[in-house]
């Protein structure tokens, strides 16, 4: 029943988006693929009932207000804004490429130079924010997409709910972030700046090179006592065939003194990032070992179902795609299927961004 009100609620959106798969279910909100009935584009909504707002509009808020703001080729970009009585509708660029971790343990062959280059577009983008007064707040692995499933695809950067857009002051307070990637001044309760963000790339940066996570413990008190004390450790035998580079790469990005950490546009010039310091050596088997040992997941906690974007976009090439203007088939985790649904409704879905596009009028939603 729930997945069946989401659904009816969002087929609101079919006065000018046919809804072709739910790509995530969540407690917040909803992500369902999409395509514009004017340009056949695939897109991602984001709907989010009203209801779960209440207490929250400040939230989504500041990820409106900062999506709005960036345009960069590594950062997943905020194409248009709707709102109905009930819901509030980001229209999100599509990245179906799947998340960074599932590519690595995909891949046959993978090198530190790999890792670098995944680095140095993190650090692009993430100096751009930086560059705009926008601190992310919560880098981490599960918040980096792949743009499509082409080899050579880009890396970006998702998921703004917790970003802030830093004030005259250029410090913050409220602690937030997800535990392993926090740095140590947000754990410590101290005010903290765009700093925080290049801990996290330097714990993104450990974890690329060896499959496993700098701080680790099952007990929330002792995981955070690593981190505020910095506490790490480049551990034989994994990461013997690492380079010196490398590790001292990360040594600078995970620096306990925020004053003394590397910035994003030092990070850049480190030669492990520009120059040709980082190896070309294959490890994969070590790595990918690791990484499903030590972040194994249910496919369904993560941000995008990129099989349903994969499969649909399979069904268009083919021409065999049994998906038109009324209907919908959900993927896993929600299986079965919901019957025919369409639309014949009154509520009028109006853009909520100044010189975004016009209004549209839909009609009232029955199901068969």
């Amino acid at each position: 029943l729930l997945l069946l009100n989401l659904l009816l609620n969002d087929l609101k959106m079919l006065s000018f988006f046919f809804l072709k798969e739910l790509l995530f279910l969540g407690a917040f909100s909803e992500v369902v693929l999409a395509e514009e009935k004017r340009t056949q584009r695939l897109v991602a909504i984001k709907c989010i009932p009203k209801k779960a707002l209440e207490g929250k509009e400040n939230n989504i808020e500041n990820e409106i207000a900062v999506l709005h703001r960036i345009k960069h080729p590594n950062i997943v970009s905020l194409e248009d804004i709707f709102e109905s009585t009930s819901h509030l509708y980001l229209v999100m660029q599509l990245v179906s490429g799947g998340e960074l971790f599932d590519r690595i343990v995909e891949k046959g062959f993978y090198t530190e130079r790999d890792a670098s280059q995944l680095i140095h577009q993190i650090l692009d983008a993430v100096k751009y924010l930086h560059d705009m007064g926008i601190v992310h707040r919560d880098l981490k692995p599960e918040n980096l997409l792949y743009y499509s499933m082409d080899e050579d695809s880009k890396i970006m950067i998702s998921d703004f709910g917790l970003s802030k857009i830093e004030g005259t002051g250029s410090v913050m307070s409220t602690a937030c972030g997800t535990p392993g990637y926090v740095a140590p001044e947000v754990l410590a309760q101290k005010p903290y700046s765009k700093a925080v963000d290049c801990w996290s790339i330097g714990v993104i940066s450990y974890i690329l090179l060896c499959g496993y996570p700098p701080f680790y413990d099952e007990n929330d008190a002792k995981l955070f006592e690593q981190i505020l004390k910095a506490e790490y450790e480049f551990d034989s035998p994994y990461w013997d065939d690492i380079s010196d580079s490398a590790k001292d790469f990360i040594c600078h990005l995970m620096e306990k003194d925020p004053l003394k950490r590397y910035t994003c546009e030092q990070a850049l010039q480190h030669p492990w990032i520009c120059g040709d310091t980082a190896l070309d050596k294959n490890i994969h088997e070590s790595v990918s070992a690791q990484i499903k040992k030590n972040f194994a997941k249910s496919k369904w906690k993560q941000a995008f179902n990129a099989t349903a974007v994969v499969r649909h976009m399979r069904k268009l090439q083919l021409g065999t795609s049994l998906e038109g203007p009324s209907q919908i088939t959900p993927t896993s985790p929600c299986h079965g299927h919901l019957g025919t649904i369409s639309l014949e409704c009154s509520e009028t879905i109006r853009p909520v961004w100044p010189g975004m596009q016009n209004s549209y009028q839909a009609t009232r939603v029955h199901s068969h």
